[in-house]
């Protein structure tokens, strides 16, 4: 008896099927010391390899969005294991090196002042825009309470990018800044400040804290704001995905503890977590905290009270930042009017509402949750196309500055707000990107699995029928949609796929939303799908994890100009010139040192653009999720 005992306590501790056994595999993968996945202190890097541009601009730069897959990959270990170690562990690290400990002037922040208002431009070489201190702002109905409930002026969120190998040198590292390029650690960095057209390769990196060590005469800030005079400051952003995906991750690491009898070993982990969705709430609010519907115009527009300057909507950013000590007791903290439907993320807003363990401890957070998750639902619902796919976005602020939206865009909004077909940025469309539907749907499909809302379920239908349509699954292979084209307003939005491609992470994504849909439905032509997706996507497993060759269709663009305004020059650390004649290359002139710069001198001589091989983290880690997920839900 004893032996059966011990048997049995064995296979529930060791979860075992051949989809879990493949998560194990890609697990291992993933955290084989020699395959470069993770910094010597242990960051998840963006990508193994580090000629890689995409919104970070360097593959060893790293991402909240990164961090918030490490936690979902060690929760699902949890789950396989019995053994949470590495979930507190991937937490710890994301503490440590990832929500900024520096916000020294946080204390001088006054609510009923968020910030001085700013334009937001339509292309870079229309920057910097000028603070116009007479628009009228609202007032932040977070600050005081978040201060009450923890006892301090701190924003405990993610910031959005770490320079893990400190590449361009600024050194700001926890608790420095700008210690220069022998700063070891981790260094926080910001980019992307010029709107819409602002992709990748038109911008401007900069420090977090801007001592004037670097750049121009006022450090970078004369870049992007036009102001009479500059203040040495710290400044931060945050990716609300990402925060909402650890948030998600914790959701699931209390289940699976919760089945394994090791709650107690996440505890503290998950009560952090908690923690950072109190915060999270900023991304709920427009960007100046202004009335939220119908806010045209910004002089017209009034600044909120209370919760009226809430959309309620996972939104693109927030940021904060202030004054350095010494010359100055003054702060800022900004909103976003913008939502895109795929950040939103409904089990997350569930687990923050209805979940003990993660209920915020502010007074007024789980309503605020309760009322986000029925508004994020409601969105799914407006920005479905006959088709199935979801549509962009909606936005408070049009154009980023209040401006008047065209007259078909008026007649049915969305709570007062706005449809945006393409939320935020325009190189690429933001909805262009197929990867948006699979991500959020997968989330839309767990909270469905997990509380088997009615209302979701004719929206999971129509969404899985277009996914399952327009994927090709032959001969043991796929190919996924990639762009996608839109056409009309609500409520006659109409979408096309234009472009297939081997995605890895969309198909991993895609299978472990038709399973989630699968195990809730009983949809049984959705599970097949799903495990005929991950099957072909095995077949490219190689000692690294999955990979298959591809051709980044930008990658012709790294001598593209990056405007800089006429007689400004800087420097950066490692002495390249910022002046007017920058490119992307001259201002990141490290490249020309990277193993694969060759195949970007082909390009530049007139050649095709040639196949890479990348192994992303989110990626590789999405996938030994589906497979774990597949597993948990089918394994027998």
């Amino acid at each position: 008896m004893k032996l059966v005992i011990l048997l049995l306590a064995v296979l529930a501790s060791t979860q075992a099927g051949v989809y879990l056994d493949r998560f194990k595999e890609q697990y291992k993968k993933i955290h084989d010391a020699s395959n470069g996945y993770f910094s010597k202190e242990g960051v998840p890097y963006h990508s193994i390899e580090t000629l890689v541009v995409e919104a970070p601009d360097h593959g060893h730069e790293t991402t909240s969005e990164a961090y918030s897959y490490y936690l979902w990959l060690e929760a699902v270990n949890g789950y396989v294991t019995g053994d949470f170690s590495s979930f507190n562990e991937a937490f710890a690290n994301l503490e440590k090196y990832i929500i900024p400990s520096y916000q020294p002037t946080l204390g001088g922040y006054n609510p009923s002042s968020p910030a001085t208002y700013a334009d937001e431009k339509d292309t870079p070489n229309e920057y910097p825009s000028a603070l116009e201190t007479g628009v009228p702002v609202g007032q932040d109905p977070l600050f005081n309470e978040l201060k009450s409930t923890y006892g301090d002026a701190f924003i405990y969120a993610m910031h959005w990018m770490l320079d893990v190998d400190n590449v361009y040198g600024f050194g700001n590292t926890q608790g420095q800044c700008e210690a220069g390029p022998s700063a070891s650690g981790p260094s926080l960095i910001n980019t992307f400040q010029r709107g819409p057209e602002e992709s990748v390769w038109r911008t401007i990196p900069q420090p977090t804290c801007d001592t004037f060590k670097y750049g121009g005469t006022n450090g970078f800030l004369d870049l992007f704001v036009g102001d009479n005079s500059y203040t040495q400051q710290w400044k931060y952003t945050a990716a609300p995905d990402a925060d909402a995906r650890a948030v998600q991750a914790a959701f699931w690491a209390v289940q699976w503890a919760k089945e394994k009898n090791a709650l107690s070993q996440i505890s503290d982990t998950v009560s952090k977590i908690a923690k950072m969705g109190d915060y999270l709430r900023y991304s709920l609010f427009d960007k100046y905290f202004k009335k939220v519907g119908d806010c045209v115009g910004k002089n017209a527009c009034p600044g909120g009270s209370g919760k009226d300057s809430a959309h309620y909507l996972i939104s693109w950013y927030f940021a904060w930042g202030g004054a350095m000590p010494d010359h100055g007791n003054w702060a800022w903290i900004i909103g976003d009017g913008a939502a895109h439907f795929g950040y939103q993320n409904p089990l997350a807003a569930y687990a923050l509402s209805n979940v003990d363990e993660l209920k915020p401890k502010s007074s007024s957070a789980v309503e605020d949750w309760a009322t986000s998750l029925a508004r994020q639902l409601e969105l799914y619902e407006y920005l479905q196309t006959p088709e199935g796919a979801f549509a962009g976005g909606v936005t408070n602020s049009w154009k980023g500055r209040y401006d008047t939206p065209d007259s078909n865009l008026t007649k049915d909004t969305f709570h007062g707000l706005f449809y945006d077909w393409e939320p935020v940025y325009h190189d690429p469309p933001s909805n262009r990107w197929y990867g948006m539907q699979s991500w959020s749907t997968d989330r839309l499909a767990q909270y469905y699995y997990v509380t088997k809302d009615a209302t979701v379920e004719p929206i999971l239908k129509k969404w899985t029928a277009w996914a399952m349509d327009n994927i090709i699954l032959e001969n043991g292979d796929f190919q996924m949609p990639d762009h996608l084209v839109w056409d009309g307003v609500p409520p006659e939005i109409h979408v096309k796929v234009d472009i297939h491609t081997h995605e890895i992470g969309t198909a991993s994504a895609t299978a472990r939303t038709l399973a989630y849909w699968a195990a809730a439905s009983g949809d049984t032509a959705a599970k097949d799908f799903a495990k005929q997706l991950l099957d072909a996507l095995y077949k490219y497993a190689d000692t690294k994890g999955i990979t298959i060759p591809e051709t980044p269709d930008m990658y012709n663009r790294f001598e593209e100009p990056v405007y800089v305004p006429s007689g400004w020059t800087g420097t950066y650390p490692n002495g390249d010139v910022i002046d007017s004649t920058a490119t992307f290359i001259k201002i990141r002139s490290f490249f020309k040192d990277d193993p694969d710069w060759s195949k970007i001198e082909k390009i530049l001589a007139g050649g095709d653009i040639p196949e890479f091989e990348f192994h992303r983290f989110w990626a590789q880690t999405d996938v030994a999720i589906a497979f774990g997920t597949y597993g948990i839900l089918f394994d027998e």
